[in-house]
């Protein structure tokens, strides 16, 4: 049994504590529970007790560390997606001297390995929430085989499979273990063996499917990690937040009858630091999206938004009467529906409630919504008190929506947009002015033998007596076959192409926007014949008759400043993901 020589330490992990080496290294001292699955994800063992100028020779020297990269959603059920067997990093040199530090070095980095994991989770239009943050709504990333199970047809089966369902593809939690390859003792005549004294597990942190550009953004999440106090982010750039715009404020529009305008954000934490006031207790008993409308006069109705609770892990409080309430520690991403349709229409809006009988914690809201009068409404995420006095403390920026009450351009109609954006959540946009509609034709062709066109077969037989018509098997004649031959169209490929130009945009908007022509997943909403009967056949999982429709944006240039015209303007060129099917000849 051969132990290491030396000690096991983390070097470089992208999760790290003040109290590391390398507490003062980087930006708010490492400490990044949410990470950019696009960036470096770089994980650093440090061996102590021999130098980087010995060789391993002896009992017990690493020679080799294999990492384990695992993969969960839950936190709790892990995937093993590979192994990394690295052997010694290059040497280090002082500058000067040429002096070789102490200690041996494994450097990995993870992030191609683990971005293959992410893609997109879509929720079903005119929902509230997803079905599940672990499973998430409509994931993108391979097709799922759906062969249903039924519980009448198989003995133990189960009316839904519970076999064909992928993990949510945007987020995943990731853990990163060691174990070390050593030189054996004698008995083992020197060959590589693990140490028994093996594993060595790094922190577990969560990444996400987005990118950050390197002129502008900065690769730490602080701000987007929704924690113990007040002002994140939700996980879009759009700056209709207050403070997100640097010259002006930007309300972002919406209708009245769009069912689709998502806020999705990554919970840490769920408790709020003395939300009884001072050195008491952070318990949270409700958790919700605030929404307050706003008239000519001022404040309007105020009212809340909790679907996305029901997703929220819950835990219980006390001995003789127990109460239950979110959970601390969340790590997972959320979803909320704050359309304006879906607002008025759903029957799922609440009022604050001190009762703590039964969790939930919430009154039905039974006044108005949003009305006729309604000009604009915010939106935040609010954490309210489990215990007395039941404080409110809002956890996140206000964002601003105005309500554009123009008129649909019919028979064009609007396009509405969808897309995952640059933080790996969802964003979209209306695009209103100037629809152009057509189609991308190309064919494939041959060259075939014609048929025999010099004579045709005369209606009688060899007697001259004329035949009789039922006497012909076919309607192919012998003789005189022009229809066909020559060239002929093996394949017609088609692409149905579109246009349409956006409002004029100020600059900050327009770099928002821009993500639209960057994202390679882009969705517009449709309502045709098989939506329609997809929310005949299950209202509950398709609650609209609208539907994502994959699009690919085919622009090959924006201009998304001008300076001597001021507000631009873009014009969203894109083709249909499923092609035109047509006949094969």
């Amino acid at each position: 049994m051969t132990v290491i020589n030396g000690t096991a330490r983390w070097g470089i992990v992208p999760y790290d504590t003040t109290g590391s080496q390398l507490s003062y290294l980087t930006q708010l001292f490492r400490a990044n529970y949410l990470k950019s699955a696009n960036d470096q994800l770089r994980y650093e063992l440090v061996i102590s007790g021999r130098g980087e100028s010995i060789e391993p020779h002896a009992e017990g020297d690493v020679v080799n560390v294999i990492f384990k990269i695992e993969t969960s959603v839950t936190g709790n059920y892990w995937t093993t997606i590979g192994t990394i067997k690295k052997s010694r990093d290059i040497a280090n040199k002082k500058y000067r001297e040429g002096n070789l530090p102490a200690g041996y070095r494994f450097t990995i980095d993870v992030s191609q390995l683990v971005s293959d994991q992410l893609s997109y989770s879509l929720c079903p239009i005119n929902k509230g929430t997803w079905q599940s943050n672990y499973y998430g709504g409509m994931n993108g990333g391979i097709t799922m085989q759906d062969n249903v199970i039924n519980k009448d047809a198989i003995t133990g089966g189960s009316a839904i499979s519970e076999y064909n369902v992928s993990d949510n593809g945007t987020f995943r939690r990731v853990k990163v273990s060691a174990t070390f390859e050593i030189i054996g003792n004698s008995d083992n005549n020197g060959a590589l063996e693990l140490a028994t004294n093996t594993a060595k597990e790094a922190p577990i942190l969560t990444v996400i499917n987005s990118v950050n550009q390197f002129e502008r953004d900065s690769v730490y999440y602080h701000k987007y990690v929704i924690g113990l106090y007040g002002g994140y982010n939700f996980l879009t750039r759009c700056p209709n937040w207050r403070g997100g715009v640097v010259s002006e404020d930007f309300k972002k529009p919406v209708r009245i009858d769009e069912q689709a305008e998502w806020l999705q954000f990554y919970i840490r934490r769920n408790y709020s630091k003395e939300i009884r006031g001072a050195g008491l207790d952070d318990t949270v008993g409700a958790t919700a999206i605030k929404i307050v409308t706003y008239n000519s006069s001022g404040i309007e109705n105020t009212f809340y938004l909790r679907d996305f609770e029901d997703n929220l892990i819950t835990t219980t409080t006390g001995d003789t009467i127990v109460y239950t309430h979110p959970a601390n520690y969340q790590n997972q991403m959320f979803i909320q529906n704050i359309s304006p349709s879906y607002i008025i229409n759903s029957g799922k809006v609440y009022s604050k409630t001190n009762s703590r009988a039964s969790y939930p914690y919430w009154n039905s809201y039974t006044g108005e919504t949003i009305t006729s009068n309604t000009i604009y409404y915010t939106a935040s995420l609010t954490k309210q008190g489990m215990w007395s006095p039941y404080n409110e403390k809002i956890a996140s920026q206000a964002y601003y929506y105005t309500i554009d009450r123009e008129s649909e351009n019919i028979p064009y109609g609007f396009v509405r947009f969808h897309w995952l954006n640059s933080l790996g959540g969802t964003d979209s946009y209306t695009a209103k002015r100037d629809v152009l509609e057509g189609l991308n034709i190309s064919r494939d062709a041959v060259e075939r033998k014609s048929g025999d066109r010099t004579w045709y077969q005369a209606n009688e037989n060899h007697d001259g007596v004329v035949s009789h018509n039922s006497n012909y098997i076919s309607d192919t004649m012998r003789g005189g076959d022009i229809y066909k031959g020559g060239r002929e169209v093996t394949n017609v490929n088609a692409e149905r192409v579109q246009s349409v130009y956006t409002e004029p945009l100020n600059k900050s908007v327009a770099n928002w926007l821009e993500e639209i022509m960057l994202s390679p997943n882009v969705w517009i909403e449709k309502d045709t014949e098989a939506t329609k009967m997809g929310n005949t056949r299950n209202p509950y999982l398709r609650p609209s008759t609208k539907e994502y429709i994959p699009v690919i944006i085919t622009n090959s240039d924006i201009e998304t400043v001008n300076q001597a015209e001021g507000l631009v303007k873009f014009n969203i060129e894109y083709t249909l993901s499923h092609k035109i099917i047509t006949q094969r000849n």
